[in-house]
């Protein structure tokens, strides 16, 4: 694992195509240094992303970086600094495509649809919580700053009148320190975006029995709003819940720029449709990852160098 600082001269040798072996022929991608910008270490971004890593560096003969990150927001800042090379990145953060205002000096586009994330509103299972509205006055972690998660709690929150700054005791914490002040009684419940199960939520179901809120009153307003959510189910059983779950699914992208070589794009587009199984082994959310339906990038523009290599797939 590397922190941002020690990619920040690869990441700036991608962008300016300047001592970078292989970069201007490479279908091989051999040399090519390729940071990718993942999220919190507990959830299925971080868990992909590593499976990913891995194939790009032996397939495809990348020197590749794994960055930790707060999550889609942080993500963003970081291409946009030059920081990484490609990140995942929930569609509603991408959509946008703006951080504090501001947008990268090249657009956004993407590689490739990876898995949908479920959002959880996790709370004990013997709480009285049972709805969203029943969050008024309670302390609620609304996610990291800088993490997709805070961008869709407010907005699910705003459906039955609360906001984050008035309606609740709102705390902005990741997913290791919501799980660690839930089981600690700190906060009374939690929201997260993430792959399902996500290994972190599962671990705190281990020693504290959880249920999630269903949102099905929720999700139609939500849609209205913001066309780019859709509706998704927990199944029974996960994370020891009795009945399924109606929540909101969010799809994920990886993302990278305008700036990047198309045949850059094109060979890492290639191992990941290629290499699909190393993300099922890495993570269950990698099972949602479908070569068929992975060119499903919209609203974001799909990069060229990504298109030519779903134009090269075999028919399915």
């Amino acid at each position: 694992m590397v922190g941002r600082r020690t990619v920040l001269l690869g990441a700036g040798a991608l962008a300016l195509g300047v001592g970078v072996p292989g970069l201007a022929c490479a279908h091989d991608g051999a040399g090519v240094p390729v940071a990718l910008a993942s999220g919190n270490p507990a959830g299925v971004y971080h868990r992909l992303g590593a499976a990913l890593v891995d194939v790009w560096r032996s397939d495809l003969g990348a020197t590749t970086s794994l960055l930790d990150s707060q999550g889609s927001v942080d993500n963003v800042g970081m291409l946009a600094a030059g920081l990484a090379d490609v990140a995942f990145c929930a569609l509603d953060v991408a959509a946008d495509g703006a951080v504090d205002g501001a947008r990268p000096d090249r657009p956004l586009q993407a590689l490739a649809r990876m898995h949908d994330d479920a959002i959880h509103v996790v709370v004990p299972a013997d709480s009285p919580i049972r709805t969203l509205a029943d969050l008024r006055g309670r302390r609620v972690s609304v996610g990291a700053p800088n993490s997709g998660v805070l961008v869709i709690a407010p907005r699910l929150l705003a459906t039955v009148g609360l906001f984050p700054e008035t309606g609740l005791a709102a705390v902005q914490l990741g997913l290791g320190e919501s799980v660690a002040a839930l089981r600690e009684g700190r906060i009374d419940a939690f929201f997260w975006s993430g792959g399902v199960p996500t290994a972190g939520v599962e671990d705190l179901a281990r020693s504290v029995p959880l249920r999630l809120l269903d949102l099905t009153a929720e999700v139609d307003a939500l849609r209205r709003a913001y066309p780019v959510y859709d509706v998704t189910t927990v199944p029974a059983r996960t994370y020891g819940i009795a009945d399924p779950v109606t929540t909101v699914a969010v799809r994920n992208v990886l993302l990278v720029t305008a700036a990047m070589a198309d045949t850059t794009a094109r060979g890492l587009t290639r191992v990941l449709l290629d290499r699909v199984d190393a993300l099922v082994a890495a993570d269950p959310a990698g099972r949602s990852v479908d070569p068929r339906t992975a060119i499903g990038t919209q609203p974001v523009a799909l990069h060229a160098g990504a298109a030519a290599a779903f134009r090269a797939l075999k028919p399915y």
